[in-house]
């Protein structure tokens, strides 16, 4: 089986992290949201993966390269024209195989065993309270029958959550190559939910997976959330000299944690250093460096420094905030 991550989106709602890396890097719970997608995958084999990159994509492809020992192929997108662009140029390297699609800026929890032994292609859902913000799934209660593209007047509040099981591998390829040939476009952008919705119309059957243990990467309040999430599930932590730690915390083993408070849901990167700070619900960069501050719900860029006290911070990286 092959997996493709969708990795080329600019990732506005993330500013200013990403005028600097792209979003799929970004740390939650002790490394990029790319790793923890990757390390989900290698833990079911799965090692052939394609990534669709774009806007600082040699960042994706170092990381990838220097952490990874896998098969993976990078397509650059140099036009954002719609997830359904983004996977139609993977085109050429599908073959007949099972694919997996994840979104890169998606971390789910759930057993991946049930769905990529499904008899059926087959795309995870969620029930959400406001369904048109999202591609929705119709259903007759076993097979899908209509999807559409974040719809004025949703008919279903089963939300498509960026996972796709795809059996049918052949017939996916020949429905990607008729949306760009007939020039299918929602909201001005081929959208991988209308391919779908040509297969079904060519008599593929398929079904909904219900995921719970979805997380959505797309903004702060949803990365900090997602890291608070992925926190709780850490049953241990290190022992700290110089530090009270209230977990559930991640700490590098290289960063430095001095006379300080940390936790709880806090994550700490690779080279980060902390004094006499007290930190919580924050998630605190590579080589950040942060001091005398108190700090809640906050992101502390990479390289970036935070001298004073301070409630709350959204600071990209490579910055300076307080007094010198």
């Amino acid at each position: 089986m092959k997996a493709i991550i969708p990795a080329a989106g600019i990732g506005s709602r993330l500013k200013p992290h990403t005028h600097t890396a792209p979003k799929a890097l970004l740390h939650v719970a002790g490394k990029p949201i790319l790793g923890h997608i990757i390390d989900e995958l290698l833990a079911y084999d799965i090692r052939d993966i394609i990534f669709v990159i774009g806007f600082l994509g040699e960042m994706i492809e170092d990381y990838v390269n220097t952490h990874y020992n896998i098969r993976a192929t990078f397509i650059e997108q140099k036009e954002l024209k719609g997830l359904g662009w983004a996977i139609y140029l993977t085109r050429p390297y599908l073959g007949d195989q099972p694919v997996l699609i994840i979104l890169g800026d998606t971390i789910f929890d759930f057993n991946l065993d049930r769905m990529i032994n499904s008899e059926y292609d087959s795309l995870g859902t969620k029930v959400v309270e406001d369904p048109r913000r999202f591609g929705i799934a119709e259903t007759d209660g076993r097979f899908i029958t209509g999807l559409a593209e974040k719809p004025e007047n949703p008919s279903s509040n089963q939300a498509l959550v960026g996972i796709y099981y795809i059996k049918s591998t052949v017939l996916f390829g020949e429905c990607l190559d008729e949306l760009i040939r007939r020039d299918i476009t929602t909201r001005g952008e081929y959208q991988l939910t209308d391919a779908l919705r040509l297969m079904i119309e060519r008599g593929c059957r398929m079904t909904t997976f219900a995921i719970d243990g979805w997380f959505d990467c797309g903004q702060k309040n949803s990365l900090l959330e997602t890291n608070r999430y992925l926190l709780s599930q850490i049953k241990t932590i290190g022992e700290y000299k110089d530090a009270i730690v209230i977990p559930p915390v991640y700490i590098s083993p290289s960063a430095r944690v001095i006379n300080s408070v940390i936790g709880p849901y806090v994550s700490v990167a690779d080279g980060a250093v902390i004094e006499n700070s007290i930190i919580r619900d924050s998630i605190i960069s590579t080589g950040a460096d942060v001091r005398q501050c108190l700090l809640e719900s906050s992101l502390v860029g990479n390289n970036s420094s935070v001298i004073g006290n301070y409630n709350k911070l959204n600071l990209g990286d490579s910055s300076e905030i307080g007094y010198y």
